[in-house]
């Protein structure tokens, strides 16, 4: 009996040791990750994922109200957001960001802080752990946090089996695949080395153009998953304000990611979305 209670006792510890919380989203046809939200216990919001912050924010294009958060100088601390059953306290909303479609802001990685988190595109839900959760199938890569974002390390397959190593910044609020930096894009010649599918020039008030390109990439290596006939983006003309290269949402899709609690290490393996058609950026 008393061996039958210390098992007991055994495997409840144990149960309680991977303890982890799920919140399910919805992903949209812009491949923007959606979760509902109650927000200072009145103010029902739809909120974007966005990985590359970490706090909160409010939309000026929201369909939802949001009376109940208090802005001084478009900033409000000490909120309460509540998601399925966790619930975050202290958290900082900035007013007046542009968000994705379909949402009234955008909410960031501080939901996750100081834990071990997954983002299972297969079964469209997060999972938070207190524990490094079962890494079976999975393959580490380097992660470089800086201010809060998230860089990962991938090789651009440009112009024959030449590999072009750059960072790329984890950015789960632009729709489509890769988007490069003018630096980049400039030094690699990809408006004479990429087959271009789609252009379009926009102009400001002060009549200098930027003129944003679609194109195809070769092959991607993430890791050693290589991705085949890439949507990459990238800017040319007058103004050039692309300082970093993106890893866009619809590249993010395709895996399945866990990110260690120290942010140091992110594990990925293929997801169900790994071979789909790419996103068109209209």
């Amino acid at each position: 009996m008393l061996k039958k209670v210390s098992f007991l006792l055994l495997f409840s510890a144990g149960l309680l040791v991977q303890a982890q919380q799920t919140i399910p989203f919805r992903l949209t046809k812009h491949n923007n990750i959606i979760v509902k939200t109650l927000v200072n216990k009145k103010d029902s919001l739809d909120l974007m994922f966005q990985i590359a912050m970490k706090d909160a924010s409010i939309s000026p294009d929201r369909q939802r109200k949001a009376d109940h958060i208090i802005f001084k100088d478009e900033i409000s601390d000490r909120n309460t957001v509540q998601i399925g059953k966790l619930v975050l306290n202290n958290v900082r909303f900035f007013d007046n960001e542009l968000t994705g479609h379909e949402a009234d802001g955008k909410i960031g990685t501080g939901m996750f802080t100081g834990k071990a988190f997954k983002i299972d595109y297969d079964n469209n839900k997060f999972e938070i752990y207190d524990k490094q959760p079962d890494l079976k199938g999975y393959q580490a890569i380097m992660l470089l946090s800086e201010g809060g974002q998230f860089f990962i390390n991938a090789d651009s397959v440009i112009d024959g089996d030449q590999q072009q190593e750059a960072y790329f910044l984890l950015q789960s609020g632009y729709s489509g695949g890769l988007l490069y930096s003018n630096d980049f894009a400039a030094e690699k010649e990809l408006d004479k080395k990429l087959k271009i599918t789609g252009e379009k020039t926009l102009k400001n008030s002060s009549g200098k153009s930027v003129i944003t390109k679609q194109g195809t990439l070769p092959f991607m290596k993430v890791g050693n998953l290589v991705l085949k006939d890439v949507s990459a983006g990238f800017f040319t003309g007058d103004l050039k304000n692309q300082t970093v290269n993106y890893f866009g949402a619809d590249m993010m899709r395709r895996f399945n990611w866990i990110f260690d609690a120290d942010r140091k290490t992110a594990y990925i393996k293929p997801s169900r979305y790994f071979s789909e058609p790419y996103y068109k950026i209209n």
